[in-house]
């Protein structure tokens, strides 16, 4: 099962956390918009992204506590 949010992060700081807080479960994660997807456990790669809007992570996972876990930073 495919989930897809909108991911919005205030620095380099809330990115740092967020892949903390991916890393901690199982499953493929890609974050980007339109063509360009990148990994979302990976800090290099969300740095490679305009994150001066939001993005959308697909999260490939049944895992219903992954929402949970990003609540704060789901828009």
């Amino acid at each position: 099962m495919m989930q897809k949010v909108n991911i919005q992060f205030r620095d380099i700081d809330s990115v740092r956390a967020f892949v903390n807080i991916i890393n901690r479960f199982d499953g493929e994660f890609d974050l980007g918009r339109g063509n360009r997807l990148v990994d979302a456990k990976s800090i290099i790669g969300i740095c490679s992204c305009d994150l001066s809007r939001p993005v959308e992570l697909l999260i490939h996972s049944d895992d219903r506590r992954i929402l949970d876990a990003l609540q704060g930073y789901i828009v």
